[in-house]
């Protein structure tokens, strides 16, 4: 090939720019305990030396282009809409941008996250000399749920996609696997499982949980949304006060759409002194929340399609014990860490907590168990970017004759004059 290889990376709505800013620095991004996979992908791409289009579902506006690299905020349309079919309908004009994208960039692989459109559309890429590598974050469909519908109709127009039409696939969980598997009736392209990764020194030194119990401090983080449980932890500390044990307090770490609503609730319960919540974090002060707490909660209810949540794995990072249950993929990886409560059960979740707070030999049993369990999100080998290595690899598009220009040039505000509109 007589040009460096060309990636285009449909990221998902993170701010990858702001990302790039920081890792230009050498350092990764403040806001995020986890090395961020943006990050790890512009790792990937200055070792292959290859180029790259990166557009993110962001909807914050940013555009740059520098060097190698062109990065773009785009967002989806209709992504956040309680119609199904408008959604879809987003999904659907997205992937003809996408498309349209890629081959003005002559993109040599499209690697793309989900949530960024539908599949099956992008079976006309490979056609176009285009390889294509999904990404999976999330299940496909709810714990328990029977698709029906639209969504009975994009599987199974999936199907093929997932059967034929990919050099391979990336994905976050067996569960994400497996529910691959069945679109694909059973015949899916080759899928490279991956972890979330973290720096050793994020939890360094970090310590025991406290030793003082009273108060029992639980941890929550992520987004502030019905469906993620936070007002099931409303509910729970409501009973807690009134059996009178109020030793029980509860801490929120996360920005989301009822945020307020849930602030509102908490003070007409009178439970702000042990029910606080603290909005977003950024790395630094999620380190001293984790050192303070005793147990982390991630009670993800079945109404959420959930991903591999990193919680999870932070909590266990943080030797502190998970509460969480099956609907999280997460917990597959971490059992002998977690107390596994069943979904949307809010009393077996109470009851987990208490446990942990009254029976310090199980306590002690879980702690152990984190430390078991530590050293797999810590191996580069299980990382998304080497995932996504492996794959180009598998797929031949390693090796190329003229590397890109990695030469170090000031951020700005616009593209050249040349530069399409994406």
């Amino acid at each position: 090939m007589s040009r460096a290889l060309r990636i285009y990376y449909a990221a998902g709505p993170g701010d990858v720019l702001g990302t790039y800013r920081h890792w230009r620095e050498g350092r990764d991004d403040p806001s995020q305990v986890a090395v961020t996979y943006s990050g790890q992908f512009y790792d990937l791409v200055r070792e292959l030396e290859a180029e790259a289009l990166v557009v993110a579902s962001n909807r914050t506006p940013a555009r740059l282009w520098e060097g190698a690299l062109i990065i773009k905020h785009r967002a989806v349309p209709f992504d956040q809409s309680a119609s199904g079919v408008l959604y879809h309908l987003g999904q659907f004009w997205s992937a003809i941008r996408l498309i349209g994208s890629a081959l003005w960039y002559r993109a040599d692989v499209a690697v793309v996250v989900n949530g960024t459109c539908d599949w099956f559309p992008l079976r006309v890429l490979p056609a176009l000399g285009v390889e294509v590598v999904p990404t999976v974050h999330c299940v496909l469909w709810r714990k328990g749920e029977r698709l029906r519908g639209v969504r009975k109709l994009i599987a199974t127009l999936d199907r093929k996609f997932f059967a034929r039409s990919v050099a391979a696939l990336m994905s976050a969980s067996h569960e994400i696997t497996t529910q691959i598997s069945k679109v694909a009736g059973g015949r899916a392209r080759p899928v490279h499982e991956f972890l979330p990764s973290y720096r050793r020194e994020q939890f360094a030194g970090l310590g025991e949980p406290p030793p003082q119990r009273k108060p029992f401090r639980v941890l929550f983080a992520g987004r502030i949304e019905r469906e993620k449980g936070v007002f099931d932890l409303l509910e729970i500390a409501k009973a807690f006060g009134a059996a009178g044990r109020t030793e029980v307090e509860f801490d929120l770490c996360g920005t989301g759409g009822v945020l307020e609503e849930l602030k509102a609730a908490v003070a007409a319960a009178g439970l702000g002194g042990r029910f606080r919540c603290h909005g977003h974090r950024d790395k630094a002060t999620m380190r001293e929340m984790f050192a303070r707490c005793h147990a982390v909660i991630v009670p993800t209810t079945t109404q959420f399609i959930e991903g591999f949540n990193q919680v999870v794995a932070e909590g266990v990072l943080s030797g502190r014990p998970v509460i969480t249950s099956s609907v999280c993929p997460a917990l597959e990886y971490v059992r002998e860490a977690v107390v596994e409560a069943p979904p949307d059960d809010v009393g077996a979740y109470g009851a987990a907590i208490l446990r942990l707070c009254d029976d310090l030999n199980y306590y002690r049993s879980k702690v152990a168990g984190c430390r078991a369990a530590q050293g797999q999100f810590y191996d580069p080998e299980r990382s998304w970017g080497t995932a996504l290595r492996n794959v180009l690899r598998s797929a031949g598009l390693i090796a190329h004759a003229r590397p890109a220009a990695w030469a170090a040039t000031a951020v700005t505000a616009a593209k050249p004059s040349s530069s399409p509109s994406l």
